[in-house]
């Protein structure tokens, strides 16, 4: 052992000495305009919302990104890894309400607790390029950008039903309305007409979809539930005559998919807000009723696709085009407004919400759609209607067409008769993005009774909120502020108002990254710096594949459309890993127990630690703080090292699925820390060096190098942590071999490791290298090809096909050699029993069979 060396490797001195070595070195530091000949890097996870504590999702996220950093690093990239904050939002404002603290307060305290946990880590970030998204230098620029978006013709204000809170005196996202309640207030959530400002995403639809197939370092799951969000359909707008006008109206528009079944209608339905429910509720006071009721669902598509499909009967008619038949006309709690034209016609017999309508209410059930072979006169469906492919029935000029043959024809006869025409529709919604909200970036628009809407100037921006807020109003502070809302028309001087609306904090989170490259910059991007886009590597949580991935797509394209930004697509690969998952654990009281309140022996048996009281222990989730089945990573690194919590991260499972955090995985991370440990300071010459078994671990040393490569390279991050083990047992069973076969194997056992445990590879190589200067700066290494090359080949030997034994012949050797030194083994010879062997086969680096 080195003199000097200790035994044991103290994390706690080391970890805080060379992560002050790194920033002072400035490891990670890279200019905001790329060099003209850096190969450049752009490494980044989904920046946290400032909570004040980290947890192990936040860990396993960073530590995936920060191997991939290092690793790409050590490649000769120049790398940027930049660290900010999610910061606006409803957490910080309702912080302000309960513990009567500024916003900005609570979440700035929240930002130090977390900086200073997540540098603990050892993560190489730029945290030069540090901000929050709640800096008025930030949503200043953002500012900035929603007057560029709105000289493009991308932003509109215009009236939108919403989920209103009449207690909060606020909109609530459809999160927010739990069983029809605003989660805070308790209050009935009533469906409003509002005034909202609005991007125009749906101009990009096209684009958003077809781009998607050229994303292959995508996960297809991603792709797909974009496209499905997208939800391009073929169909056609079919208009129903109503059998009477009703309120001047004469006919009904309806956006269908399926016109092929129309022969198969039995009702039409349209939506609470539709003008024929209106119409229908000035006569009918039933109608009204029903109309709150349906208003009480909020408009989340999930709790109306989960709530008892209800309706109530207008009393209104309309006529068939195809088929001239007349049929009524209802109001039903699942068609919303915001999709096709708030009305739908009903058929029972080839869609299960429609059929679950039908019976319930008596209606017809027509059969016009068949599984090919059934007799038409007989088929009928029961209690689930028939969705697959098949042949029409009962519909006239459409009889015996298949389903894509019959929409061809059904739309042809449409627009034939002037009823309607083809077209293409799509499910996604231009973005509402007004929040009545104090904590968030104001909207940059003055309202004017003369002028209407105006920009805020330029030179004005930014807008930045007032300090001096009321939380104990309910509503938007901002609204009731005396007198930060009223200031002068830009254009004709007179009196008007702020916009008290502020973004939807999505809006902060879809240009983040492009900031990220100039963060300084007094405009909202350097087109010079935007160079390093698009993001190289990012890497989150599946949870965010549809809103936030598609909000930043169309921020991109927007951007990219203006000429600010090089690539329309802001991230060329993504990475969504899996879950940190712990078993709960519940008392016979009742209580959810921390893990550390614990004791589970080794038949694993639960009791609590303090009580000796059985412990139910429940399956593996994901950590929450409902159960308590949450991990402190102040806690595990104060304990075992930053290293040690990165190295299990990594061990367990393939980093996109979910990992079962335990406790005795973390032990056995530890455990491997102080071993590599050992292995470097145990380093010295063996007292009769075995040359033959220098060469062998020099190969193992080398096959690692090009395996651990590889798994870095391709996210295989488990079988990297696996071929180190390997290499690890290698050297500590070649004790006999010379000392600089050893010494080399150590090394590169601490460089491919370092991406994992950058703390332990700097403290360790000290040793085994004193004076090669720190490993974050030091090339990666490369496997000599002449090493890889296996000096021999391990064969199974069967005999009649029954493997009898296995042989280890020289890499290369020839048949006569393989076979003799087959038949030479006692097994084989035993199998044989003095038979003459008839025929011989050998199959290269595989088998050899002996038929006898």
């Amino acid at each position: 052992m080195p003199e000097g060396a200790s035994a044991r490797y103290d994390f706690a001195a080391a970890e805080p000495r060379w992560q002050a070595e790194w920033e002072q070195a400035r490891c990670f530091s890279v200019p905001d305009v790329p060099a003209a000949d850096a190969r450049k890097y752009y490494v980044l996870e989904m920046f946290p919302y400032p909570s004040g504590k980290i947890h192990m999702g936040h860990v396993r996220n960073y530590t995936l990104g920060d191997v991939v950093a290092r690793y790409k690093r050590a490649r000769g990239f120049s790398v940027m890894h930049p660290m900010g904050w999610d910061a606006f939002g409803l957490p910080a404002e309702n912080a302000a309400r309960e513990r009567g603290v500024h916003p900005g307060e609570w979440t700035y305290a929240n930002i130090a607790n977390m900086r200073a946990e997540l540098k603990r880590m050892g993560l190489s970030l730029e945290w030069e390029r540090e901000f929050a998204t709640c800096d008025p230098a930030y949503y200043g620029q953002q500012q900035r950008l929603f007057l560029r978006f709105m000289e493009a013709g991308l932003v509109e204000r215009k009236e939108s039903w919403v989920n209103w809170d009449p207690v909060d005196g606020t909109v609530l996202a459809n999160e927010q309305v739990i069983d029809g309640r605003g989660w805070r207030s308790g209050a009935p959530v009533e469906k409003k007409k509002l005034s909202q400002w609005f991007f125009a995403i749906t101009k990009f639809a096209p684009d958003l979809l077809a781009a998607l197939d050229g994303l292959d370092r995508w996960p297809e799951r991603v792709k797909l539930m974009q496209a499905n969000w997208i939800g391009r359909s073929e169909g056609a707008r079919v208009r129903f005559k109503l059998a009477e006008p009703v309120e001047g109206a004469t006919e009904v528009e309806v956006f269908t998919t399926r016109p092929d079944t129309l022969f198969g209608m039995s009702f039409l339905a349209v939506a609470a807000e539709h003008p024929l429910a209106a119409a229908a509720a000035v006569r009918d006071p039933q109608a009204a009723a029903f109309i709150a009721e349906c208003r009480a669902l909020g408009t989340s598509e999930a709790a109306i696709e989960q709530a008892e499909k209800r309706g109530h009967d207008t009393g209104f008619r309309v006529v068939n085009p195809l088929n001239g038949e007349s049929y009524p006309v209802w109001i039903a709690n699942f068609v919303l407004m915001e999709y096709g034209t708030g009305a739908i016609f009903g058929c029972p017999c080839g869609d299960q919400r429609d059929l679950d309508f039908a019976r319930k209410y008596g209606l017809p059930v027509p059969q016009v759609v068949m599984p090919r072979g059934e007799d038409p006169a007989s088929f009928r469906v029961g209690d689930t209607a028939f969705t697959d492919d098949g042949v029409l029935v009962n519909s006239g000029f459409l009889d015996g067409l298949d389903v894509a043959a019959g929409k061809r024809a059904a739309i042809a006869e449409i627009e034939r008769l002037g009823a309607g025409q083809g077209v293409t529709n799509w499910r996604l919604r231009d973005w509402g993005v007004s929040r009545q909200r104090y904590w968030g970036c104001p909207i940059p628009v003055i309202h004017c009774d003369d002028c209407g809407a105006v920009p805020v100037p330029d030179e004005q921006l930014p807008v930045v909120l007032p300090q001096d807020v009321d939380f104990t109003r309910p509503g938007n502070p901002l609204d009731h502020h005396p007198t930060w809302k009223h200031v002068s028309c830009p254009r004709c001087a007179k009196p008007a108002r702020r916009e008290t609306d502020t973004c939807d904090t999505f809006v902060d989170s879809s240009w983040y990254f492009a900031r990220f490259c100039s963060p300084r910059a007094e405009q909202p991007i350097l087109r010079e710096a935007a160079s390093w886009l698009p993001v190289d590597q990012y890497i989150g949580g599946i949870e965010h594949a549809i809103l936030h991935l598609l909000y930043a797509r169309f921020f991109t394209r927007a951007l990219h459309g203006m000429g600010a930004l090089p690539s329309p697509e802001p991230f060329a690969g993504l990475f969504t890993q899996g879950m940190v998952t712990h078993a709960s654990y519940r008392a016979a009281d009742g209580r959810w127990l921390y893990p550390e309140q614990v004791s589970v022996d080794a038949e694993g048996r639960a009791t609590e630690t303090a009580t000796g009281a059985a412990v139910a222990v429940g399956r593996g989730e994901k950590m929450s703080k409902s159960k308590n089945n949450t991990v402190d990573p102040g806690a595990i690194i104060s304990r075992y090292g930053a290293d040690t919590a990165r190295w299990f991260i990594l061990s367990d499972n393939p980093p996109e699925r979910d990992m079962e955090w335990s406790e005795a995985g973390v032990q056995g991370a530890f455990r491997f820390t102080q071993r590599v440990w050992r292995l470097a300071a145990q380093l010295r010459e063996a007292d009769a060096p075995d040359e033959a078994a220098g060469r062998k671990l020099r190969a193992a040393t080398h096959r690692t190098i090009a395996a651990v490569t590889e798994a870095w390279e391709s996210f295989a991050f488990n079988v990297a942590v696996a071929r180190l083990h390997e290499l690890a047992n290698a050297v500590a069973d070649a004790p006999a071999a010379p000392l600089e076969a050893r010494r080399e194997a150590v090394e590169m056992l601490l460089r491919l490791a370092a991406p994992a445990m950058p703390h332990l590879a700097e403290e360790a190589m000290a040793l085994v290298r004193p004076g090669a200067g720190l490993v974050a700066a030091m090339p990666w290494p490369e496997a000599d090809p002449a090493l890889l090359k296996a000096e021999t080949v391990t064969l199974a030997v069967q005999v009649l096909g029954k493997l009898r034994a296995t042989i280890e012949v020289p890499a290369g050797a020839d048949e006569a050699t393989i076979f003799a030194l087959a038949e030479a083994e006692e097994n084989v010879r035993r199998a044989l029993d003095g038979k003459p062997i008839r025929k011989r086969i050998h199959v290269p680096g595989r088998v050899v069979n002996l038929v006898a």
